[in-house]
């Protein structure tokens, strides 16, 4: 290529860098306010802007949002996979990194924003709306990076630009970063693929997970202080104490790592149930993993009778179903979050705040419950009956 048309040619790689930052740039703040709900729809000067989802729909009809972003990323991977190719090998080509960049912001990078856009919560849920929106601005940060990585003096990168790995002092190399950006594309492909029943029952069977994951650490550290227990017999409990403080006086303490060991132990020692038990704290890990139980259940039932007969994608007039699947996921989102706070309790021995939040998380499982209870068309079901046996069960002490 002669020197001028070369430079040419590099100048307007440059503009198009630029240009393609700066949209990737404003997608990523449309996207954002969207999942909070702002209003992300004038440019520069205060003037309104037409959604890009109107511009698509206008042109083609209806669409599922999801399956829009799920190919909106499957697009953005490919042409990341070109640049990240092309502005490592020999010889530089400007005009080809041009023509695929001009692609990308012309197709997949709009397409993704108008996927958010139509993912309107009346329609998919609010949760399943910012969830996507989430994803989406990863990918649009990720290929801004990789954008920002091509090389504007008409050369490839060189070693330290291309391999330096995530953390490096001078940052990432440009592979590092393709490898970041395909993952995040990766990410918003398996939540879209999952489809509208599919994506909620996979957030819910998470929430189910971690609740199971707290009643084990709360088993076991109920289990730990049984043991605690039968380990003290001989000494009526004075002689874990007087063990772990007989040397506190001695020359194997003047060092400040076995000081703390001695304080560790001595705080550990607290947060085991007391044998005579005052505050009734063992009654209370009882009745909270009943509870516990009772509410995985309701997780699962959820599951199985609301969240897997719903349609993979939602029909376009669908009024009352969303607004009550966000109230439940809500719900069902606070509960794991409460008994996590819930188990710091136990082990702090704290009765109030053990009372306090046994209770937040039962009325949380009870609204929900109360939300799910009638099916998404007629009065009643198989659901219905063990929701309201649920309800009874859970209020028992």
């Amino acid at each position: 290529m002669p020197s001028s048309t070369f430079e040419d040619a590099l100048t307007a790689l440059t503009s198009v860098i630029d240009s393609s930052i700066a949209l990737a740039t404003q997608l990523d703040i449309v996207i954002s306010n969207l999942a909070t709900s702002k209003d992300a729809r004038s440019d520069s000067n205060g003037q309104a802007q037409q959604p890009f989802s109107e511009q698509l729909v206008s042109a083609s009809g209806p669409i599922d949002a999801l399956s829009l972003a799920h190919d909106s990323a499957a697009l953005i991977k490919a042409h990341a996979t070109k640049i990240s190719l092309l502005i490592i090998n020999e010889p530089f080509t400007p005009t080809a990194i041009t023509k695929v960049l001009r692609e990308l912001v012309a197709g997949p990078l709009p397409s993704l924003t108008a996927a958010v856009e139509l993912c309107v919560p009346e329609r998919y849920t609010g949760s399943i709306q910012r969830d996507l929106a989430w994803r989406a601005v990863r990918v649009l940060r990720e290929v801004r990076e990789l954008i920002s990585r091509v090389p504007r003096d008409g050369k490839v990168l060189v070693d330290d630009k291309k391999n330096a790995p995530a953390g490096a002092a001078g940052g990432r190399g440009s592979i590092a970063t393709t490898g970041m950006l395909w993952s995040t594309c990766d990410d918003v492909m398996a939540f879209c693929k999952r489809g509208f029943a599919g994506t909620l029952t996979h957030k819910v069977n998470q929430l189910k997970d971690t609740l199971k994951d707290v009643m084990e650490e709360l088993k076991e550290w109920g289990e730990e202080a049984d043991d605690s227990e039968e380990d003290g017999d001989e000494d009526d409990g004075d002689g874990d104490i007087a063990q772990i403080t007989s040397g506190l006086g001695s020359s194997s303490i003047s060092r400040a790592a076995d000081a703390q060991s001695v304080l560790d132990d001595l705080m550990n020692s607290q947060r085991h149930i007391p044998r005579d038990d005052p505050e009734r704290i063992r009654e209370r890990l009882d009745l909270s993993l009943k509870r516990l139980r009772l509410i995985i259940l309701l997780y699962q039932a959820t599951v199985k009778r609301r969240l897997r007969p719903l349609p993979s994608v939602p029909p376009a007039q669908y009024p009352v179903v969303p607004t009550r699947l966000d109230e439940a996921v809500a719900a069902l989102k606070r509960i794991p979050e409460k008994f996590g706070s819930l188990a710091m309790a136990f082990y702090e021995l704290d009765r109030s705040e053990i009372d306090r939040l046994l209770e937040d998380c039962s009325l949380d499982a009870l609204a929900a419950c109360e939300i799910l209870v009638k099916p998404w068309e007629g009065e009643k079901d198989e659901f219905t009956d063990w929701g309201l046996r649920f309800q009874v069960e859970l209020k028992k002490d």
